[in-house]
């Protein structure tokens, strides 16, 4: 079992950035696909972004794709999301999963571990 814990957010102003942590506990982190997944108010969870078991495989939402930034470091038990240019849409809670398998998904039902959120507020 895999336990997580997502920090980092908070309110940022629009075409700021923000670095999100996502640190794990638990046996076998290192074998695990990671994923970040967002949440607005008064909307479904979608997809962020997934990396693989390695950091050698990353997958990105096309809303997101160039502005955000998933890495891991494996020796710290830790995936980071880096985020730039944010703007209002970005605002969302924040959720970082473990995935059943080594490669990384897009896909909401292929993560059995989450975290409990941290939450982001871009002000415009």
């Amino acid at each position: 079992q895999v336990q997580l814990v997502e920090s980092g957010g908070g309110l940022v102003q629009a075409g700021g950035s923000l670095r999100l942590s996502c640190a794990a506990s638990g046996r076998a982190f290192d074998t695990h696909a990671i994923g970040w997944f967002r949440q607005a108010p008064g909307k479904e969870r979608e997809f962020v972004a997934a990396i693989s078991w390695d950091g050698g495989s990353t997958v990105y939402a096309d809303s997101i794709k160039g502005r955000f930034t998933i890495s891991r470091d494996n020796a710290k038990n830790t995936v980071y999301l880096q985020m730039n240019t944010l703007n209002s849409e970005d605002t969302a809670v924040y959720y970082c999963a473990a995935g059943r398998g080594r490669l990384p998904t897009d896909i909401l039902y292929e993560y059995d571990y989450w975290g409990q959120g941290t939450r982001v507020t871009v002000s415009s």
